[in-house]
């Protein structure tokens, strides 16, 4: 067994064809990349790809974390306390906890986006049951009783949009 200053020091590479794919409707998708259990507890990543026009997140907020988006290709929209703003690829909105904060591609365009939790928390399977509710097996309440565990704390904002 490795001391575990040696395990500390491995680093964690993830090939593109080793992530999940959760696809999602208007053919969009998460990879999931790395979960907080791979980074221990340093980080969690994912990229999603949104089809023209669709909601990636509703209005929500996380406690214990910050989020960073890196916009890869398209152009999204974001709420981010309060104001909406529109970031086309190359752009980064990085959200402080507590922030609400909601975002999907834009009119008219796809977007594909990373983003990245720190400090990581468990959150893959969050995206699996995001992407059953998206194909109709299941209802997005079934979500509610575990905002906690997830650090999803959802907020009624009926300001943001649904594309």
């Amino acid at each position: 067994m490795m001391a575990s200053t040696e395990q500390d020091t491995r680093a964690l590479v993830v090939h593109g064809e080793d992530a999940e794919v959760v696809g999602l409707p208007h053919g969009g998708a998460f990879r999931l990349l790395a979960d907080a259990g791979a980074t221990r507890g340093a980080l969690g990543v994912n990229s999603l790809t949104l089809g023209v026009g669709a909601d990636g997140a509703r209005p929500h907020r996380h406690m214990l974390s910050t989020e960073l988006f890196y916009v890869v290709g398209g152009k999204a929209v974001f709420y981010v306390g309060g104001d909406v703003v529109t970031v086309e690829a190359g752009g980064l909105v990085v959200v402080p906890p507590g922030t609400p904060h909601a975002f999907g591609a834009a009119e008219g365009s796809t977007a594909e986006v990373l983003a990245v939790l720190t400090p990581g928390v468990e959150r893959f399977e969050y995206f699996r049951r995001l992407g059953r509710i998206g194909g109709g097996q299941g209802s997005f309440d079934s979500l509610l009783p575990d905002q906690e565990r997830f650090d999803v704390h959802f907020l009624d904002l009926p300001h943001w949009r649904s594309p």
